[in-house]
C-alpha cells in the first residue's frame, strides 16, 4: 500500500516537472526593439514671414467730370477699354464755346485798336507839353488813357485765352492711363460744371503698377517698432521690405511686390494701416481683388526645423520624440514657430543635437527602447524672396516717429 502511494506522488511529481518543462519551452522569445528613422533638427538661417489678408486698390483713381455745360455729342471709347493718358474720351457740342471765342477775339482787336490811337495820342501830347502848347493835365489824361487802352488789350487777351481753354475742355480726355469705366451719360444729353457737384461722366483707374492695402494689430506693429530699435530688421518707413501676395484660386505666392507706406496712427480698432506697390504688366490684377501677403517679418536668424508629421499633440502642448541614452524614446515638449520651406521652425525644445523621430513615431511610446536608423531631414524648395540686407534708419529719421510696419 504505501509503495503505491509512493509510486502515484513520484508520478504526479514528474508530471509536474513535465509540464513546467512544457511551458517555457512554448514561452514567445522577447519582442524586438521597432525601428525608427531618427535625423538632427535641420539647422538654417531665416527669416519670418508674417500673413496678411487685404485687397487691391488703384494706384489713381479718376473721376472724369466736365469742365464746361453743354450737350453730350460723342462718346468716343468702349466701356472697359484700357486708354492711353489723353485719350478722347466725350466730346461736348463746341459750337456756343467757339462763338463766345470769335467774339473774344473781335473784343481784342477792338482793344488793340483803342490801344494803338492812345498811343499816338499820348505821343502827340508828348511833344506839345514841351513847347507848352497844352496844359499838363491834358498830357496826364492822354498818358492815363494809353494806360488804360493797355490794360483793356490785356484783358481782352485774357478772355480770348479763357474762350480758347473752354474750346478746348469741349473734348473730354483721360488725364490718366488706365482702364475706363462704362459712359454715365449717353448722346444728347445736357451735362453741367457747375453747381455742388459736377456731372460724372465716367471713371478710370491706374492698372500697372497696384497697390495692395492691408492691416495689421497693434501686436505686429510693436513687434515691428522694437525690431527696427534693436537693428535686426528696418522699418517699412524707412525700407521697401519686400512682400509676396497669393490670390484667392493660387496654391503659392505668385506676386513680387514692396512696401511703400505704413500710415500714421493706429485707429480705434487697434488695427493700423499698410500699403505694398505690385508690378502689373499684363493688367491681370484689377482693383477691389482680394488677397494673402507675406511680409518679411524679422531679421534673419539660426532656427532648428523639422517635418510637421514629426510633431505629436499631447492635450495642449506639442510634443516631438528623441532617442535618448540606450536607444530609448524621450519625449520634448517643444514650441512651435512658422512653416519655412515645408518645414516647421522649432522656437524651443529641442536642440542641435537631439535625435529627432522623423518616422515610425506612431509604433512608439515613451520609455520604449528603439532600434534607430539615420535619415536626413531635407527642406523644400524656396519660394520666398531674399530678405534685404539690415540698414539703420538714418538719424534724422530715428529722431522722429519710432519704427513702424
Amino acid at each position: 500500500m504505501r509503495e503505491s502511494v509512493r509510486r502515484l506522488v513520484t508520478a504526479a511529481v514528474l508530471l509536474a516537472a513535465a509540464g513546467c518543462g512544457a511551458k517555457t519551452a512554448n514561452a514567445p522569445p522577447a519582442a524586438a526593439a521597432p525601428p525608427v528613422t531618427v535625423s538632427q533638427p535641420l539647422r538654417r538661417q531665416i527669416v519670418d514671414w508674417d500673413e496678411f489678408i487685404g485687397r487691391f486698390e488703384a494706384v489713381q483713381t479718376v473721376q472724369v467730370r466736365p469742365r464746361v455745360s453743354g450737350y453730350i455729342d460723342k462718346v468716343a471709347f468702349k466701356d472697359g477699354d484700357v486708354v492711353r493718358k489723353g485719350q478722347l474720351l466725350f466730346v461736348i457740342d463746341p459750337r456756343p464755346y467757339a462763338a463766345a471765342l470769335a467774339e473774344a477775339k473781335a473784343a481784342q482787336k477792338s482793344a488793340e485798336a483803342s490801344a494803338a490811337n492812345a498811343a499816338i495820342e499820348l505821343s502827340r501830347a508828348e511833344r506839345l507839353v514841351d513847347k507848352g502848347w497844352i496844359a499838363r493835365t491834358v498830357y496826364d489824361a492822354r498818358l492815363a488813357q494809353e494806360r488804360t487802352a493797355d490794360a483793356a488789350v490785356r484783358q481782352a487777351q485774357a478772355q480770348v485765352a479763357a474762350r480758347a481753354l473752354d474750346v478746348t475742355f469741349t473734348r473730354v480726355t483721360s488725364p490718366i492711363a488706365g482702364r475706363v469705366s462704362y459712359h454715365r451719360v449717353d448722346i444728347g444729353n445736357l451735362v453741367s460744371a457747375t453747381g455742388a457737384e459736377p456731372t460724372l461722366l465716367t471713371t478710370v483707374v491706374s492698372l500697372d503698377p497696384i497697390h495692395f492695402v492691408f492691416t495689421g494689430s497693434e501686436a505686429v506693429y510693436l513687434k515691428y517698432q522694437r525690431a527696427d530699435r534693436a537693428g535686426t530688421r528696418t522699418s517699412s518707413r524707412y525700407a521697401s521690405n519686400p512682400v509676396d501676395i497669393q490670390l484667392q484660386d493660387e496654391t503659392g505666392y505668385n506676386w513680387r511686390g514692396r512696401m511703400d507706406f505704413v500710415d500714421n496712427a493706429v485707429d480705434s480698432s487697434g488695427t493700423i494701416r499698410g500699403r505694398a506697390l505690385i508690378d502689373n504688366p499684363d493688367n491681370f490684377l484689377t482693383p477691389g481683388m482680394y488677397g494673402r501677403m507675406r511680409l518679411l517679418g524679422s531679421g534673419a536668424y539660426d532656427a532648428l526645423l523639422v517635418p510637421d508629421s514629426a510633431i505629436a499633440a499631447d492635450q495642449s502642448d506639442k510634443v516631438v520624440m528623441v532617442v535618448g541614452p540606450g536607444a530609448q524614446v524621450q519625449p520634448r515638449k517643444v514650441r512651435l514657430g512658422p512653416i519655412v520651406d515645408g518645414l516647421r521652425v522649432i522656437r524651443a525644445g529641442l536642440t542641435p543635437t537631439d535625435r529627432v523621430i522623423i518616422e515610425g513615431q506612431q509604433r512608439v511610446r515613451p520609455g520604449m527602447k528603439v532600434a534607430p536608423q539615420a535619415g536626413r531631414i531635407v527642406a523644400a524648395a524656396s519660394t520666398a524672396p531674399q530678405p534685404p540686407l539690415v540698414s539703420q534708419p538714418p538719424a534724422a529719421q530715428a529722431t522722429g516717429a519710432d519704427g513702424g510696419r
